[in-house]
């Protein structure tokens, strides 16, 4: 979770097109993981991944899509809103589930649900979120991206609910390959290539964030799963938007929050925290 709560700051000081790097990500993750399956000698199951193949498939392309906004977010605004933006996913979860899965929807959530959407309102207001600003910065477009991103993201959740029979790594692997794939023609269509300009430090980032970030922190993060409860997993998964925004603040120039934001930051976080603790009276 505190890897994934750095890759802000990652991207903040890397200048590539948000589908260049989500293309990276993806397919770096991947080799790197099946270059870990072969050393750790785990087998593929090629009937178990056939059976679920549509599932994952679309899972990742959602992961794929899902990171070219969060990127895009970080570009149009700062980290902070970028990511207390993106942490509407376990209201998106909760609705989901509920319509989707049959999965009853407390009192406790319903309410925890609409916290956090008072929340990022107050994000909203308290980040000048009127358009552009001297920095060039357009908050309420990198809000909205950021939201967008948070609804893929938990579309990706709730996929991965019904998926069966499939181990964590194979899972990982075939979603992040398909994420890199899908993310290639937007990369070529969209984005200006010729334009782009690889300094060393920029190919270093890039490749920090395909193998630590991805290749390394899903199979960490996968990993865990299996030894940890998973009301533990999800309370812990709240290390990561915390040190985003807390080392955002403390190395990014200019990456601040106002005070109705801090308050608009606790009401996401803490209804997200809240709505995942086990329902004990």
């Amino acid at each position: 979770m505190l890897i994934f709560g750095t890759i802000g700051i990652f991207r903040e000081y890397t200048p590539l097109p948000s589908g260049l790097l989500a293309m990276a990500r993806g397919l770096i993750g991947a080799a790197f993981l099946f270059c870990i399956m072969l050393i750790t000698r785990k087998s593929i199951s090629k009937n178990s991944i056939k059976k679920s193949l549509l599932l994952l498939t679309v899972s990742g392309a959602m992961i794929g899509v899902n990171w070219i906004l969060l990127f895009e977010a970080y570009k149009y605004t700062t980290v902070p809103i970028a990511t207390l933006s993106y942490y509407m996913a376990p209201v998106f979860v909760i609705l989901g589930a509920s319509v989707l899965l049959k999965e009853k929807l407390t009192k406790v959530k319903l309410f925890c649900t609409l916290v956090a959407f008072a929340g990022i309102v107050l994000v909203t207001f308290g980040s000048d979120a009127g358009g552009e600003v001297a920095d060039g910065k357009n908050h309420l477009l990198g809000i909205l991206l950021g939201v967008g991103a948070a609804a893929l993201y938990a579309g990706d959740i709730l996929i991965n609910k019904v998926v069966d029979g499939v181990t964590a790594e194979e899972r990982t692997l075939v979603q992040l390959g398909t994420a890199g794939i899908v993310c290639i023609p937007y990369t070529l269509l969209a984005e200006n290539l010729g334009e782009v300009e690889f300094t060393s430090t920029s190919i270093i980032l890039l490749i920090i964030m395909g193998i630590v970030h991805t290749g390394i922190a899903y199979t960490m993060y996968f990993g865990s799963m299996k030894q940890l409860p998973a009301q533990t997993v999800a309370l812990l998964s709240y290390i990561d938007p915390v040190a985003s925004v807390v080392l955002a603040v403390l190395l990014i120039p200019n990456s601040v929050l106002t005070a109705l934001g801090w308050v608009g930051a606790v009401l996401v976080l803490g209804s997200a925290i809240v709505s995942e603790l086990p329902s004990k009276k």
